[in-house]
């Protein structure tokens, strides 16, 4: 019973000090999103406008690339032993046609374009040396088109992630400017006539290192993910080159 009254207790004054530190004081601020909205000046809230936007774009940005990569990577586990299978067995067109099925894989992007160009040429022909370099030339366009594929909006995912603390130190200057202000009208130096400003500075200083810091972090992530693609399209482009070679000198 008495651990209960004494529970009981602790939970009243636990209320009581919540209510009391985020309730509005008479004369003072409200420390609640509403009421911070309410009180800031004209550009503070086009700093925090700003910067969500920049936010929502940048989560744009992280879904898009996300759903890409993850359907790139699931199609290429797929294509990768399918292609190699058609490829063992000399059917080209069936490789082509299990390509054409993975349009997503950045590795049936690839593949495609060079059994294309081999394909051009003519199967029944000796591939020369200047038709060779040419599939060659083919992959490698091939690679460079999914590579600029891959790495769209990358550019503003490092674009957010530079310039929003920026913005949001923006927001901090004119905090600070409105409580230089607050001071001079209230010919005072306490802490309600700058209260206002410095909780403008705050809060656009926060908002701004909550849209950078996310951003960084996914356009390094996505920036690995980009470059391990770029691996397997050159292993793949290899390993399609060293293919020709083969059923070159098989012809002879």
């Amino acid at each position: 019973m008495v651990l209960a009254n004494i529970a009981t207790l602790v939970l009243c004054n636990m209320h009581q000090a919540a209510v009391l530190l985020f309730q509005e004081p008479e004369g003072g601020i409200g420390w609640d999103p509403i009421s911070l909205w309410k009180q800031m000046g004209f550009l503070a809230k086009i700093v925090v406008i700003i910067l969500f936007l920049m936010s929502g774009w940048s989560i744009g940005i992280m879904i898009d690339r996300a759903l890409a990569f993850s359907a790139a990577r699931s199609q290429s586990r797929a294509f990768a032993p399918a292609v190699a299978g058609a490829l063992k067995d000399g059917k080209i067109e069936e490789a082509i046609k299990v390509a054409d099925r993975n349009k997503k894989s950045h590795l049936a992007k690839v593949v495609a374009a060079g059994l294309q160009e081999f394909k051009a040429h003519g199967e029944s022909t000796e591939l020369p040396g200047e038709e060779l370099e040419a599939s060659r030339r083919a992959l490698e366009r091939a690679e460079a088109i999914v590579h600029a594929e891959l790495k769209r909006g990358l550019s503003g995912l490092a674009t957010i992630g530079s310039t929003a603390p920026f913005v949001g130190l923006f927001g901090t200057v004119v905090g600070i400017l409105n409580a230089f202000k607050g001071i001079s009208g209230a010919k005072a130096t306490g802490l309600a006539a700058v209260a206002g400003g410095i909780s403008e500075a705050l809060v656009t200083t926060a908002i701004g290192l909550f849209v950078a810091i996310p951003a960084v972090w996914m356009f390094n992530y996505f920036t690995g993910r980009v470059e391990a693609f770029d691996v397997e399209m050159d292993n793949s482009s290899s390993e399609l080159i060293d293919y020709f070679l083969k059923r070159r000198n098989v012809r002879r």
